[in-house]
């Protein structure tokens, strides 16, 4: 067991030189929390409870708040597309039966009542969104994506693992140790990341517009579970990531185990997340402005923090405490 873990990072951390005080608007990025380390952070990991998890969150508010920031402009590639599909497509015309084709042809030698009604029948036309040159080269451009999603990622589950384990936070020296230290395996696993969500949102999607048939409920259904069992599995990948030496394959393997394994506190961040998304969904009926700059404000780093909050106690449980002791024992 000694020889496993032998190249285990977990004390590993950046301790970066504190510079003279001036005020500074961003001090929460780059500075740790002026309150200091509260002695009842360290109880966190003994007792990762709902009690615990409302308390650290309020304690470490402003590195929440930093970490979602450089989550929204780490990944600025996510914005190409937004501009996209917002700005730089032209509104046209088109038909909405694909019939309609037909229909015209046979119109051209035909110029009858039936062509005619059938033609005013499926004859409709519908807005659409015609791509121009810039769309493009800005969806072109959103392909950086798939290098900045993973190494943001690593880098602020490292701050919020550090923060869940009650040590001093410093967000920015932080974050830059962690993507230093990670990046390839980051952007290696960045790039199955994003695909893997796609993937499931499309079948999702698809799935659910034919859910009418029984293939298409089945399978409706299928891609959902397993969308949550990779919700699942991505919680514990990127804690390892950044507290172990380990091979794509075994981060991988791992994340399945662990999937399993911390079910129970799994299925509390799975429902802690909704409750998000409901809440979003509220607030855009109500206040839409706020509901709005909560994503680009706090959102992202409320989720990644609940994610980080519920995976690593389990990872320190089976994978790190058991490693000490045999440690301990040998000594």
């Amino acid at each position: 067991m000694a020889k496993k873990y032998e190249n285990m990072s977990d004390n590993q951390s950046l301790e970066p030189q504190l510079k003279k005080k001036s005020f500074n608007p961003f001090e929460f990025i780059y500075n740790r929390d002026g309150k200091g380390v509260g002695k009842d952070e360290v109880s966190v990991l003994e007792k990762p409870g709902i009690a615990n998890f409302f308390k650290l969150f309020w304690r470490r508010f402003n590195q929440i708040f930093g970490v979602n920031l450089l989550l929204v402009f780490g990944n600025f590639p996510a914005f190409f597309s937004l501009i996209a599909l917002a700005y730089t497509t032209l509104d046209a015309t088109a038909p909405s039966r694909q019939i309609y084709s037909a229909l015209e042809a046979v119109a051209r030698f035909d110029n009858s009542p039936l062509v005619s009604t059938f033609l005013g029948a499926f004859g409709g036309q519908d807005s659409v969104a015609v791509p121009t040159t810039m769309t493009v080269i800005l969806f072109a451009l959103t392909a950086l994506l798939f290098v900045t999603f993973g190494p943001v990622n690593a880098g602020t589950t490292y701050v919020l693992r550090n923060a869940v384990r009650g040590e001093p936070v410093f967000v920015w020296s932080d974050f830059w140790y962690a993507v230093k230290r990670n990046w390839k395996q980051a952007i290696a696993f960045g790039i199955i990341d994003i695909l893997m969500i796609v993937m499931f949102v499309y079948d999702i999607i698809t799935y659910r517009y034919n859910i009418d048939t029984n293939i298409g409920m089945f399978m409706f259904v299928l891609c959902f579970g397993m969308s949550i069992y990779y919700f699942f599995v991505r919680m514990y990948i990127y804690p390892m990531m950044v507290t172990f030496d380990m091979s794509m394959l075994k981060l991988i393997k791992n994340g399945m185990l662990f999937a399993i394994l911390g079910i129970k506190r799994n299925i509390m961040v799975l429902l802690g997340a909704i409750a998000v998304v409901i809440i979003h969904l509220l607030l855009l009926g109500v206040v839409m402005p706020v509901a709005v700059m909560l994503p680009v404000l706090i959102t992202f780093g409320l989720l990644g923090y609940m994610c980080v909050y519920g995976s690593y106690p389990k990872i320190k449980e089976i994978m790190i405490d058991p490693y000490y002791k045999e440690v301990a024992e040998e000594q």
